[in-house]
C-alpha cells in the first residue's frame, strides 16, 4: 500500500456524548433545567439525531426527507438537516437549536481515538500517504490541528466541498489523485460498510473500524498498520 485513506467520525475522531453536547450549551447560555427535564430533553435529541456523528434518527419526518438525503452536500443543507432534526425537540430558546449545531462544529466536541496519533504518525515515518475522506457538511481541518494530527493528512476530500458523498467513488477517487497513488494501492478504513465501502468501487482495499466510544476502542487503529507493512 502507497496510501491509506480515513474516514472522520467514527474512524479517527468520536464525537462527544449527546448529555455533554447539551450540558455544554446550556451552560454556555446560561440556561437551568431541573435534571428530570435535563435527561428527557437529551435522550429526545438522541433519538431525533440532531448531534452530527451521534446516533443516527430513529425517524426523518417527511418535511426533512429532501434536505436530510443531501445533507452533506452543503453548509447549508447539512445545518438545515440537523437543525431541523433538533428542533422536533422543544428547548427552553429557540436559539439553542443554532447553538447546538455550532457546538458540534468546535474542536471541543470531538475526541480522537487513543490509537489515533500512533497510527498516523507512524504512517508518516513508513513514507505512507494519509488522507481524510468524509461526508460532512463543515471544515473539519481545525479539529485536526486543535488535536494535533493535522501534521499527519496530506490531504482532505469533504463531501460539501465537491458537492457529491460517500458511496460515490468520485471522491475516493479524488482523494487518490491527491496523493499521486494507483486505488489498487490504497487502504480506505472507515466505521460505515455502506458508505465507506464505496472505495472498493476503485479497487481499494477497505477495512472497517466500530463506530464506539473512545474508552471502549483503545487500539482499533493499530491493524492498519499491519495492514500496510
Amino acid at each position: 500500500m502507497t496510501a491509506v485513506l480515513f474516514d472522520f467520525s467514527g474512524t479517527l475522531f468520536r464525537v462527544e456524548s449527546t448529555e455533554v453536547w447539551l450540558r455544554a450549551v446550556l451552560a454556555e447560555a446560561g440556561v437551568d433545567l431541573a435534571e428530570p427535564e435535563f435527561t428527557k430533553v437529551a435522550r429526545a435529541l438522541e433519538a431525533a439525531g440532531a448531534l452530527p456523528g451521534g446516533a443516527p434518527p430513529q425517524h426523518v419526518p417527511a418535511e426533512l426527507a429532501e434536505v436530510w438525503e443531501i445533507r452533506d452536500h452543503t453548509p447549508e443543507g447539512h445545518r438545515a438537516a440537523f437543525t431541523g432534526l433538533s428542533r422536533q425537540v422543544p428547548l427552553p430558546d429557540p436559539r439553542l437549536h443554532d447553538a447546538l449545531y455550532e457546538r458540534h462544529m468546535t474542536p471541543g466536541a470531538w475526541t480522537p481515538y487513543p490509537d489515533a496519533a500512533e497510527v498516523l504518525g507512524t504512517l508518516r515515518a513508513r513514507g505512507i500517504g494519509v488522507g481524510v475522506v468524509s461526508n460532512i457538511g463543515w471544515d473539519l481541518r481545525p479539529v485536526f490541528r486543535a488535536h494535533g494530527l493535522d501534521p499527519y493528512v496530506d490531504t482532505y476530500v469533504l463531501s460539501y466541498e465537491h458537492g457529491i458523498r460517500k458511496p460515490d467513488p468520485r471522491l475516493f477517487e479524488v482523494a487518490c489523485t491527491g496523493l499521486g497513488a494507483d486505488p489498487r494501492e490504497v487502504l480506505m478504513v472507515g466505521d460505515d460498510r455502506r458508505a465507506d465501502g464505496g472505495a472498493a468501487t476503485l479497487g481499494c482495499a477497505v477495512h472497517f473500524v466500530d463506530h464506539m466510544p473512545t474508552d471502549r476502542r483503545p487500539d482499533g487503529l493499530r491493524p492498519v498498520l499491519a495492514l500496510v507493512r
